[in-house]
């Protein structure tokens, strides 16, 4: 362990951003150690990272985004690191994000926090940064952290004491929904999730699809987020997520959320399975948690 700070870059055919990526982290003004968790690249990622001296954990096949970055958590935490750095493939930081973002954890009981979350441009703001935490950060001009009810993982820095307590990702989750379940334990543990408005990264996600299909299946996967979350009394969940997917079928006059009620209801035993053990500190993390 050479510095405080582990970085985690989970990787997929990632060529394209790498040298960005990865280059973003070493010209960072505090120094961060880099693991990359592969999940089976084929187009020379994991010979890029090894041939540029970044440790490689390669995966045979594509265990999804909360797994393989569960791989790199529980490395931060046998090897002592005060805090870990979920960094998208498709994303880099600026060389005063890390800095700003520890010096930012003194504001209170935060255990992630991300910085302003920008396009590939730089300019603008990543359209779904915008749209989950704008308004949060209009409110509360000039405080040194925003607490926001969600951000997403591109851009996290989370604390070694809010990782010991929280864990891992659930594996309820193979990709979307991950990181809403995580910050839904991490506020039942009593940590906060703040953007602190000073600091910048970029994510380079213009090109990523975004179809009409995509987005009917994140509205209905926020039925799993919601049987999930491990606050407060789930009866009620239960039996409402299925209305409010009718509800959602006919708002939109679309068949998907009618057809997602039966594989809902069917994982329901392993979703309650999952949503106990989330409730332990460190689960999916520490054994036997």
């Amino acid at each position: 362990m050479n510095s405080e700070i582990l970085v985690i870059i989970v990787t997929f055919n990632a060529m394209r951003w790498l040298e960005r990526c990865v280059g973003s982290v070493r010209k960072s003004l505090v120094p961060a150690d880099i693991l990359a968790i592969d999940n089976g690249s084929t187009d020379g990622s994991i010979e890029w990272l090894q041939g540029h001296g970044v440790e490689v954990i390669c995966n045979s096949s594509n265990i999804g985004f909360g797994a393989a970055n569960n791989i790199g958590l529980k490395r931060a935490l046998e090897e002592g690191y005060a805090y870990a750095y979920l960094l998208n493939q498709d994303a880099w930081v600026q060389p005063d994000t890390f800095g700003k973002l520890i010096n930012a954890f003194e504001y209170g009981p935060y255990g992630i926090l991300s910085p302003v979350q920008y396009d590939g441009g730089g300019k603008k703001m990543d359209k779904q940064f915008a749209k989950r935490c704008k308004r949060f950060l209009r409110r509360h001009k000039g405080d040194s952290v925003v607490e926001v009810p969600f951000v997403m993982a591109a851009h996290w820095m989370i604390s070694r004491g809010c990782l010991m307590k929280v864990g891992g990702f659930s594996p309820a989750f193979n990709q979307y929904g991950e990181d809403d379940n995580y910050i839904d334990r991490a506020h039942r543990f009593g940590w906060k999730c703040g953007v602190v408005p000073e600091a910048a990264a970029l994510h380079d996600r213009a090109d990523r699809p975004n179809s009409p299909e995509r987005r009917m299946f994140l509205k209905c996967n926020a039925s799993v987020v919601h049987v999930s979350n491990p606050k407060g009394g789930v009866l009620l969940r239960l039996l409402g997520e299925p209305l409010r997917l009718i509800a959602l079928g006919c708002l939109h006059f679309d068949s998907a959320p009618f057809r997602f009620i039966g594989r809902l209801v069917k994982r329901y035993p392993e979703l309650l399975k999952y949503r106990r053990r989330s409730r332990k500190p460190g689960a999916f993390l520490i054994p036997g948690k």
